[in-house]
């Protein structure tokens, strides 16, 4: 295989939206991990958030996140939330992101890509969807 085939190959590697950050993880207290894949990782300050992740918390744990579009996150005890799709164009600040709340708990301050309009964040919970447009929310999933 050439350089140049090799360039490229590594050119799309990096712009693959599966791979882009979407945020990260700022403070974490108990047992808090981050599913990706079939790997569970501990949830560690400056751990990167991945589009698939769960956040997955104990009954003694919690995780606050801050997204690329400064939409910030504090999910608690006894957990389970899917960061299912993230789509963010920093140029335009619009994009669209989906999460599912298997259980649990979060309270969240919108960012620019939910206070900029109709996409903007949907939240899916067992019983429905919740596309939330205020600035300020918290959302309780019980088990």
């Amino acid at each position: 295989m050439g350089r140049r085939s090799l360039f490229l190959m590594a050119l799309i590697a990096l712009a693959s939206p599966a791979s882009a950050e979407i945020g990260r993880v700022k403070t974490t207290l108990g047992t808090a991990t981050i599913q990706r894949g079939t790997d569970h990782i501990p949830a560690a300050t400056g751990l990167e958030l991945l589009p698939g992740d769960w956040l997955e918390t104990g009954k003694d744990g919690r995780i606050s996140l801050t997204f690329v579009d400064n939409t910030r996150w504090s999910v608690g005890p006894d957990s389970r939330i899917a960061l299912t799709k993230f789509d963010y164009d920093p140029t335009s600040q619009k994009g669209s992101f989906v999460a599912q709340i298997e259980r649990g708990s979060i309270a969240v301050v919108a960012g620019r890509m939910t206070k900029g309009g109709r996409d903007g964040m949907q939240l899916l919970t067992p019983d429905g969807e919740i596309s939330p447009r205020g600035t300020r929310f918290i959302i309780v999933v019980p088990r």
